[in-house]
């Protein structure tokens, strides 16, 4: 099992996609080699942790309808 990677100064930005149904994702890249992905309606709850390579990927895939 891998380590945690430490999220303390992730810098949170809405996404610009995000609804205004209050369905928002917020995404921080200011960290070194990792993607934090969160929902901005629990700050505090859970967040996702990401390679920048495997969110580029995903990314790709959804703007080309693949996901």
């Amino acid at each position: 099992m891998s380590e945690l990677p430490d999220l303390t100064g992730a810098r949170y930005r809405k996404s610009s996609l995000s609804g205004s149904d209050d369905n928002c994702v917020e995404v921080a890249t200011n960290l070194p080699g990792v993607v934090a992905v969160r929902d901005s309606k629990d700050p505090s709850g859970p967040a996702l942790a990401f390679t920048p390579a495997a969110w580029n990927h995903f990314l790709t895939g959804v703007r080309g309808g693949d996901i």
